[in-house]
């Protein structure tokens, strides 16, 4: 008992002074009065190129995060699920509430009626084009971020802490050579025994920094092969991302033709057509009413002579009170001209083939 005390005794006392030497040598170098044993030229790049890895990395995921859920309450919610290993909740992205909210207030107002549909086709757009980002981010967690955090937390943790065991293998050596150095310049006061254990020590201490030196390298080189991985992932990102903008275009575009077609007479009611491609998956395709005849009293004629044509953009929404007139929707762009006789307050619009009058405070004239 009393001797495997003491031998437990014996090697805490050892590994105290191999701290305490260490400690003395780092600070003897910050103070510049011990010398330090410096690395090779391309092992420094190695060490730097490890090191600039890490900070970009954990500034691309990061910045991708925030890009996925710029809501940072939400981030750190669902981090903290993760860290529990719980399923996080299934929340609805921001396209898909637009477009929960656009398809309450269609209904609230009525499907038959152009606006009402209107809201509807709208929202059901967004819903698609919240399940695309949905994918976007399942495809971007997945295929991206998810390997940057392997990364960072496997390979990178390793590479820190064998840097870590070759700084401390550093200071054992070159706190040996400063104890070698001291036993030979005061050599003809000490015995050639304390020499030849400090030139054993220095042996030993050279060759485990040597060994540590040539793993940490190794590891460091592995940083070349950790690119051309993050390179593959970029690549899926940015296919996945273009993916998303693509279909979230096309959607757009369905859905401004839907639009586009509509006639926005109020109380008017959409019929579904039996022509039309049904692009959004919609219960009922858009529908189009058939154009109504101007009044001779307002039609351009050889012998009534139009002002110049001029763009207007659209202020408020406006409801037609006839046939005479055009309904608008606010920020859309029409064409517009004044007919000789018409009354000040009024303008002649025309959009598409659709043609009427508008009162002149709806719109704002574009010179």
């Amino acid at each position: 008992m009393d001797a495997n005390f003491g031998g437990k005794l014996k090697r805490f006392a050892g590994s105290a002074g191999t701290v305490f030497n260490r400690a003395v040598q780092f600070t003897e170098e910050k103070l510049g009065s011990a010398e330090k044993t410096e690395l090779d030229a391309h092992f420094e790049n190695l060490v730097n190129r490890s090191e600039k890895t890490r900070v970009w990395t954990e500034k691309t995921l990061k910045s991708t995060e925030a890009l996925l859920q710029p809501n940072p309450n939400i981030r750190m919610e669902e981090m903290f699920y993760e860290k529990l290993d719980k399923r996080k909740r299934d929340r609805n992205n921001v396209y898909e509430s637009l477009g929960g909210v656009m398809v309450d207030a269609g209904n609230e107002f009525g499907p038959g009626t152009a606006y009402g549909n209107a809201l509807v086709k709208s929202g059901q757009t967004q819903i698609l084009i919240g399940n695309a980002y949905r994918e976007f981010v399942t495809s971007t967690a997945n295929n991206f971020l998810q390997p940057l955090q392997n990364f960072l937390e496997g390979d990178m943790k390793t590479i820190m802490k064998e840097k870590k065991i070759l700084e401390t293998k550093r200071l054992d050596l070159d706190s040996c050579k400063s104890r070698l150095r001291k036993a030979k310049h005061v050599a003809s006061q000490t015995q050639d025994d304390v020499i030849a254990k400090a030139e054993a020590d220095l042996r030993q201490a050279q060759s485990e920094f040597d060994r540590q030196a040539e793993i940490t390298k190794l590891l460091l080189e592995g940083i070349t092969s950790t690119h051309a991985h993050h390179l593959r992932c970029l690549n899926d990102f940015i296919e996945a991302q273009m993916t998303f903008s693509s279909q979230s275009q096309q959607y757009m575009v369905d859905l401004q033709k839907q639009l586009g077609s509509f006639t926005a007479v109020p109380g008017s009611q959409t019929a579904p057509s039996s022509t039309t491609p049904n692009t959004l998956g919609l219960n009922s395709a858009s529908s189009t009413l058939a154009p109504t005849p101007s009044p001779p009293s307002i039609q351009v004629t050889a012998s009534t002579p139009a002002t110049e044509k001029k763009q207007a953009r659209v202020l408020y929404d406006y409801d037609a009170a006839d046939a005479t007139e055009l309904s608008l929707l606010a920020d859309e762009l029409i064409t517009v001209y004044r007919l000789p006789n018409m009354e000040p307050d009024w303008l002649m619009a025309e959009r598409g083939s659709k043609r009427g009058k508008v009162p002149t405070t709806y719109l704002d004239v574009l010179e």
